[in-house]
């Protein structure tokens, strides 16, 4: 008989807990004991047609399981989760947290698993943003190649990216647009119903956002490269889910767009769409597992520079996906 382990999933009335409920469930995963946890308990929610009661944060003893998921927010994580961690369960947080501290890794499954065997120094995994998790899966392959030294990217982030809060502002600003009635910004600084708010996060010294300075560090920390220059713009578009991604970018090596393809075809968790095929987050991405890609071409600017497009679930794919396969990893190769 196989062995199961006692699980906690924190923020489980987030969009992030939601959805890694629900792939625990699809993914069969080896389950003995399932506990949910949110910082205001009350009400329950649905797992493997049970309802399990929504438990207080604050009082809960990490001693109970061997796996958190975190599904929180920065402040909540930097509170809670050492506890867990120091309790003796391990912890994978889906927080900024803890995600640039040299003895946490920062994993993206499909990319660098072996720097799971470092979570015995903290018991805590971090998961990285959805856009480092989405750019450097479908980067890796081309970057073992011919090594990336250069990326632009412009993000365009769903408004799931600002949890429920997000979902239901711009979803009221919409029906309030149609009504002739005023609008009410409070999750986002200015309108995002039909508009584009190309800053999320802090404006910091240099001019950068904090989303975009974090999209550098991770995927630099992710692929083991801290010479990687990556510039990016991230801007906040008026679509509820899936993020979409413009991607430029310089290899040392010289690639043929045939081999380009090739390698994408045979990368995990990438669907490649050639030819005049492209794909866009509403009718491809959302709900599926894979990051979907397609525009790619030739840089006609600059030798050795490619660009493509890239769409991808970002709560599912982006972020809780990778929180569980992380775990997987973690059963299979350490803890079991």
């Amino acid at each position: 008989m196989s062995k199961t382990y006692n699980i906690a999933v924190v923020g489980c009335d987030t969009l992030v807990g939601e959805a890694v409920l629900t792939l625990l469930e699809e993914r069969e995963f080896p389950v003995a004991s399932i506990h949910v946890l949110a910082h205001e308990a009350g009400g329950r929610v649905s797992f493997k047609e049970h309802h399990l009661s929504v438990k207080p944060l604050e009082e809960f003893d990490f001693a109970q399981v061997d796996l958190a998921f975190f599904c929180v927010d920065e402040l909540l994580s930097e509170q809670y989760v050492p506890k867990a961690a120091e309790s003796g369960c391990v912890v994978i947080d889906d927080s900024p947290c803890f995600r640039l501290e040299d003895d946490v890794p920062l994993v993206v499954a499909e990319v660098n698993p072996e720097t799971l065997a470092g979570y015995t120094q903290q018991n805590i995994v971090a998961s990285p943003g959805s856009n480092a998790t989405l750019l450097t899966t479908v980067l890796k392959p081309l970057n073992d190649v011919a090594g990336i030294v250069r990326i632009n990217a412009v993000t365009l982030q769903a408004v799931s990216g600002k949890d429920k809060a997000g979902v239901e502002e711009l979803a009221k600003q919409a029906a309030a647009m149609f009504n002739m009635k005023p609008i009410e910004s409070n999750v986002f600084n200015k309108q995002i119903a039909f508009n584009l708010l190309p800053q999320i996060g802090a404006i910091l010294d240099d001019g950068y956002s904090m989303e975009e300075a974090k999209l550098a560090w991770e995927s630099a920390k992710i692929l083991s490269n801290d010479d990687l220059l990556l510039n990016a713009t991230c801007v906040r578009a008026p679509v509820f889910h899936g993020h979409a991604m413009v991607v430029n970018f310089e290899t040392i090596k010289a690639l043929e767009l045939d081999q380009v393809y090739d390698l994408l075809e045979k990368a995990p968790a990438v669907s490649l769409m050639r030819d005049d095929e492209y794909p866009t987050a509403v009718t491809d991405a959302i709900g599926e597992d894979a990051i979907f890609v397609g525009r790619l071409r030739k840089d006609i600017t600059r030798e050795r520079s490619l660009d493509l497009w890239m769409v991808a679930d970002n709560v599912r794919k982006g972020s809780a996906l990778n929180c569980i396969q992380i775990a997987e990893i973690l059963i299979k190769e350490y803890l079991n």
